[in-house]
């Protein structure tokens, strides 16, 4: 049987991190380890690549692939400075197009990297976008917003049918104030689908 089903979404955005500019970021040693790579020296090999293709798109490398060093806890519970690098999402990207493609978990992260920075494109030229683009790039939101709720449900025990619909209900009812799916339609008056 396939693995693929123990990689989602949620393998990337639970590595993922917020400044304190409100920037998201990932860091490559915590990405290495969620790609499967067990040492860092050929992890680095991989960015290396990542970052010649985004030289060579025009991008600044120092943009999206930011060196750090931060502290970690060794056995005897002493603390050792390691290098690191902070990654944009287009960094993350890059890095995931020129992984091993033997291994599932990067199949996924390309999916994944690949749909987010679209999303992300969409979002900040929101408003040049035509009407109906901007229809599509909402319903293509919602789109993946139930794809993860799905996926949440999933992990939740959620199994059945039924079972689902009482986790959306559940879901609408925190976002409308208690309020179930039969009621917010009698409120805004539309009809049974």
């Amino acid at each position: 049987m396939s693995n693929i089903a123990k990689y989602s979404d949620q393998t990337f955005e639970s590595i993922k991190h917020i400044n304190e500019l409100g920037q998201e970021f990932w860091f490559a040693r915590e990405l290495q380890s969620v790609l499967e790579y067990t040492e860092w020296r050929n992890f680095t090999n991989i960015i290396d690549k990542a970052k010649i293709a985004c030289m060579n798109s025009g991008a600044d490398i120092d943009d999206h692939f930011v060196d750090v060093n931060k502290m970690v806890v060794i056995g005897s519970g002493a603390e050792r400075e390691i290098d690191d690098i902070m990654l944009s999402r287009y960094a993350c990207y890059l890095i995931v197009m020129n992984g091993d493609p033997r291994k599932e978990v990067i199949a996924v992260g390309q999916t994944y990297f690949a749909v987010k920075t679209r999303q992300q494109e969409l979002i900040e030229n929101y408003e040049q976008l035509s009407e109906d683009q901007k229809r599509l790039a909402i319903r293509n939101e919602m789109i993946a917003h139930n794809k993860s709720l799905a996926e949440a449900a999933q992990m939740a025990g959620v199994e059945t049918q039924r079972e689902y619909a009482i986790f959306q209900n559940k879901g609408y009812q925190g976002l409308y104030g208690g309020l179930g799916v039969r009621e917010i339609h009698t409120r805004k008056g539309l009809k049974k689908s």
